[in-house]
């Protein structure tokens, strides 16, 4: 047991964190899911995520004596682009035997193209971009909600509720969004709406990006609008990718499968098929920066 080596891919994200486990073979043993762990949002919580992650891993695997102690870890975390969050995830103390930190683009690229090169573009709670060229890392938009994420599910909820609000403030003529996002709120009174929404992460807002795009499909003006500027955004994204030269581009996250059934054909034409998922990318980097000769 001493002389094997295990390691440990997270892939952790504003809405869930997810662990794979790997022997040296690379076979898989395990995998475990845990709560949010983008430590911008907040650090505790997701230093205790990546711990229950791992811990469900190393409990599923059922391998006698296997502790957290054991493993060789990446961690590959959204957020961790920013310099002083990197340098939280950098400091904690983790009870693994070696730790990697990067960002879950970084992960999620080589995930989807089985190779360091290439791009890849996040639409999920948040959204965010990144190219490796030539052994040289970009990032693209990923500036964190409110500032960014534009094209993700917690833009998308705020889009919806800040019209919500102008329209219960009869500004703007009201939709069926409209009503389905008050149903979902429970309420069209807009001071229990901002009482409710006024402490709101990335990951609540997220939580009425389905109300908006089931209102895309039965042709809703205003949910049809957001759809629309998110598309714009996402496809000039694309071709920035392109332009820095990635060769295999692709979209992953919750609301992919939305975004790239409405792009122009030249954009969908840009995009592959992710290979595997992102926690098989941080598996990958971790063999790399941790397996003995």
């Amino acid at each position: 047991m001493a002389q094997q080596q295990f390691f440990l891919g997270i892939d952790g994200g504003g809405t869930k964190c997810k662990a794979r486990l790997e022997n040296a073979n690379g076979d898989l043993l395990a995998e475990g899911l845990a709560g949010p762990s983008n430590p911008v949002q907040n650090a505790d919580l997701a230093f205790q995520s990546i711990l229950d992650a791992a811990s469900e891993a190393v409990n599923a695997a059922g391998i006698p004596g296997l502790t957290l102690e054991q493993l060789s870890v990446c961690l590959g975390l959204a957020g961790v682009n920013v310099p002083a969050y990197r340098s939280i995830a950098e400091k904690w103390s983790l009870p693994f035997k070696n730790v990697k930190v990067t960002t879950d683009l970084h992960v999620a690229c080589v995930g989807a193209h089985g190779s360091p090169e290439g791009a890849i573009v996040i639409t999920g709670t948040g959204s965010s971009s990144f190219a490796c060229v030539n052994n040289v890392h970009t990032g693209v938009g990923g500036h964190g909600f409110p500032l960014g994420d534009k094209g993700s599910g917690a833009w998308m909820g705020w889009r919806g509720l800040n019209y919500t609000l102008e329209v219960l403030d009869k500004l703007q003529p009201p939709t069926p969004m409209v009503h389905a996002l008050c149903r979902a709120l429970g309420t069209d009174n807009t001071r229990e709406i901002v009482g409710e929404a006024i402490d709101y992460a990335s990951r609540d807002f997220a939580r009425l990006a389905p109300v908006v795009v089931n209102h895309v499909y039965k042709n809703d003006p205003v949910a049809t609008a957001i759809m629309e500027d998110g598309k714009a955004y996402l496809e000039a994204v694309i071709l920035r990718l392109k332009d820095l030269g990635a060769k295999r581009i692709s979209i992953i996250g919750g609301l992919s499968g939305h975004w790239t059934g409405w792009f122009a054909p030249h954009i969908q034409q840009l995009l592959s098929p992710a290979l595997n998922p992102p926690e098989i990318g941080a598996v990958v980097l971790a063999r790399q920066a941790f397996k003995e000769a």
